[in-house]
């Protein structure tokens, strides 16, 4: 009987079974590996379009306010206040007024002893007694002269000499009278007196105190102020200065006066800009007959000026610069954005007035990144794509 042969493995059912299983697992995980990787490509491609689209937040143009009130820093001066020099040279003698004190225009502050002054003076007395008789002497002798002159009784070169001589004499009793006039005005400056009605608010001296003459840092005896009306300087930025004007109504409020408001008027303005600050300074007036309000004080200027109310105003972190000029950048209802130019007019820090660009209704965006082109799509934050509001603008 003929021995059996083993059978061959490629036709082992159980191996071909196995193998098959084997195959088919492979393809599985072949194609799950394939569609993964297509749904992550996928899943990319969708991540990069959507980090394309800009979100933004929008706002809309605002009206204008029928008026504006205008707040700014004053400081308080005296209508006329000035320093009191010494004119002369010496001591403090006495003074009369102490600071706090009502004085009248002419009324003695202080006095001031100058002996040299004093010695100067009569010195100044004794040579113009001494010019005035050689004068007299001159005069006379020319006089003679001249009769003498008439009967050829002497020469007309000796006559003219007498004649000379006395006019010489008369110039110099001229220049006598002069610098006795002169010290005797200096004589007058040891009294020192008020200019103008006011008030002392300074003495800077004391009895027996060296005097110098002139005008120099620290060198001022008194400072009087005259308080009956009051000035009030404030400057006024550029954007609002086109609204000044003289006899324009302002509001003064002082700290040291809480609850109280004093009605001021504009009586001139600088007609011109500082250039470093860009600003008008405004000179107002107001009366203080009572002398209730103190020169030198702080003071709240406030202007209710009178705007356009129908003029717009937009955010200023709503504009682009850009070369042609200022844009805002406007979306409309499909989402995409368009760039739009304006016409800016005043400046108000926080917004701008744009005076031609934009309409009431329209979705501007806040804060729009410089990389924003014509025509490209956005995505609103908010409903309606009016949700979104720049915090800093309320």
């Amino acid at each position: 009987m003929p021995e059996m042969l083993p059978a061959s493995p490629g036709h082992d059912p159980r191996i071909r079974r196995y193998v098959l299983i084997a195959a088919g697992v492979a393809v599985l995980l072949a194609a799950w590996g394939i569609l993964s990787r297509l749904y992550a490509r996928i899943a990319l491609e969708h991540a990069a379009a959507g980090a394309a689209i800009f979100t933004v937040a929008t706002t809309h143009p605002s009206r204008g306010p029928g008026s504006d009130l205008l707040v700014l820093p004053g400081t308080v001066q005296a209508f006329y206040e000035a320093p009191i020099y010494a004119r002369t040279n010496g001591y403090l003698r006495v003074w009369y007024t102490d600071i706090g004190a009502s004085v009248k225009k002419g009324q003695l502050l202080a006095e001031i002893d100058a002996p040299e002054v004093d010695q100067q003076l009569r010195q100044a007395q004794a040579d113009l007694a001494t010019a005035e008789a050689n004068y007299q002497l001159a005069r006379t002798t020319n006089e003679r002269w001249q009769g003498l002159l008439a009967t050829e009784s002497v020469s007309r070169q000796d006559a003219d000499e007498r004649a000379g001589d006395a006019a010489a004499k008369a110039a110099a009793a001229q220049s006598a009278t002069a610098n006795l006039a002169r010290l005797r005005d200096l004589e007058s400056f040891k009294r020192v007196l008020a200019p103008f009605d006011g008030v002392v608010t300074q003495r800077n001296t004391d009895v027996g105190a060296l005097i110098n003459a002139g005008e120099a840092p620290g060198n001022a005896l008194f400072r009087v102020a005259d308080t009956h009306r009051l000035r009030i300087y404030t400057s006024v930025p550029q954007s609002y200065s086109a609204e000044i004007h003289p006899r324009l109504a302002a509001a003064l409020v002082f700290a040291d006066r809480p609850g109280k408001r004093y009605e001021a008027e504009v009586s001139s303005t600088a007609r011109a800009l500082d250039a470093s600050s860009r600003t008008l300074q405004v000179e107002l007036q107001i009366d203080n007959s009572s002398g209730e309000l103190l020169p030198g004080s702080y003071a709240e200027v406030h202007f209710d000026l009178h705007g356009a109310s129908s003029s717009l105003r937009v955010p200023a972190n709503a504009v682009l610069f850009r070369s042609q000029g200022l844009l805002v950048a406007v979306v409309d209802p499909q989402h995409h954005a368009h760039l739009r130019p304006i016409t800016q007019g005043r400046d108000f820090g926080r917004e701008i007035e744009v005076l031609s660009g934009v309409a009431p209704d329209d979705n501007l965006i806040v804060n729009p990144p410089d990389s924003l082109t014509e025509g490209a799509e956005v995505r609103v934050i908010g409903a309606g794509g009016t949700g979104g509001t720049n915090p800093g603008h309320g």
